[in-house]
């Protein structure tokens, strides 16, 4: 939601700023352009051609005019546009009076500049720089090579370019400023969003660790305490069995942290190693694709893996296999006949079969659509 207000805001910014530059346009061209024109429009050896270049320019203005009610840009007519203003200028120096340049007579020289950034001024800096260096040395041009110039009239362009040069581009320069303070607010606007994100997940992530942390101490500080104060020696099958099964849910609680394409494997080599350490070949065999089942439901799956790689006495065959509507975890192993552990997540079902000295135990998920 603020980031739509943002977005409002800063559109509204930018539409602002071309009005005002369009009135701005408007009244130099419509204004003192036009007076200059009708008022000195004796001296030129060709009126109908000043008229045609004032036309030109009246045409982009309307037609600036025209995409700001529309809500649009210039788009691909950008280029078209500014090749008529320029068009627009030289055929009006083309017909100007001799040692008239920069003059009142001159009235595109203080007009056609602000038509040109109008229509820049949602381009990059150095656009409208470009154009406007073309405009003056449009003017110089004709100064040099047709008016045969004395000081005076280098004075009189150097003076007024100062203002034909030096007020668009100021106009230029705060819609750049604009655009950059748009994008850097954006960016940042960016950079806060995916830091809180992060912040959330960790701080979540935290949680769930404590949690699990908690859940565990239930087993594990009294199967350490028993140890420490000796009423539980390591010597003993049972205990042993139990620091197994405890060693491996740790294993498992710090690889469910890790970012890994598959989640689920992932955890049960966890579990496995702990086994490897005791010297059972365990074989793992993962067949299928199927979704990453949440966090809950891979303890309930790799639960019955933990405690009979805990149990078994030399070898383990594990198999995964799954899809998208069922994920299921076997093992079979030898060791004695083990409690088939609950399951807390209602999705998971858990099945075990004790014949002699092996047992096999399933756990089972069907994902909900």
């Amino acid at each position: 939601m603020s980031d739509t207000v943002e977005e409002m805001t800063r559109a509204q910014l930018r539409h602002g700023l071309r009005i005002a530059a369009l009135l701005v346009a408007l009244a130099i061209v419509c204004g003192l352009g036009l007076a200059n024109l009708v008022r000195y429009q004796h001296l030129y050896p060709w009126p109908l051609a000043q008229a045609v270049a004032f036309a030109a320019l009246g045409a982009v203005l309307a037609g600036e005019a025209t995409l700001l009610v529309l809500g649009r840009s210039w788009g691909r007519l950008r280029g078209p546009a500014i090749a008529l203003v320029l068009a627009a200028s030289a055929l009006s120096y083309v017909t100007l009076p001799d040692g008239r340049t920069s003059s009142g007579v001159d009235w595109a020289f203080g007009a056609a500049n602000w038509v040109g950034v109008v229509v820049l001024l949602d381009r990059p800096l150095r656009t409208a720089v470009a154009f406007l260096l073309a405009h003056e040395v449009t003017a110089l041009l004709h100064l040099l090579l047709l008016d045969d110039p004395s000081r005076s009239d280098m004075a009189r362009f150097a003076t007024g370019s100062v203002t034909v040069f030096g007020f668009p581009m100021c106009l230029a320069v705060v819609a750049a400023v604009l655009r950059g303070l748009s994008a850097a607010a954006a960016a940042s606007r960016g950079e806060i969003e995916r830091v809180r994100v992060a912040e959330a997940v960790a701080v979540e992530s935290h949680g769930r660790r404590r949690q699990r942390f908690a859940e565990l101490s239930v087993t594990t500080i009294p199967l350490l305490e028993g140890l420490a104060d000796g009423s539980l020696r390591p010597e003993d099958p049972v205990v042993q069995r139990r620091c197994a099964i405890e060693a491996a849910r740790m294993r498992r609680l710090f690889a469910e942290a890790d970012d890994v394409a598959n989640p689920l494997l992932h955890e049960l080599r966890h579990c496995i190693d702990v086994a490897d350490r005791k010297g059972v070949v365990v074989e793992l065999d993962a067949r299928g694709q199927w979704p990453e089942p949440p966090v809950a439901v891979r303890r309930d799956l790799t639960e019955a893996v933990l405690i009979a790689l805990a149990t078994t006495a030399s070898r383990a065959r594990i198999t995964v296999m799954g899809g998208s509507d069922l994920v299921s975890v076997s093992v079979v192993a030898d060791c004695g006949e083990l409690d088939v552990p609950s399951p807390a997540t209602p999705g998971v079902q858990v099945e075990a079969l004790n014949t002699d000295d092996t047992v096999w135990m399933e756990a089972r998920w069907q994902p909900t659509s």
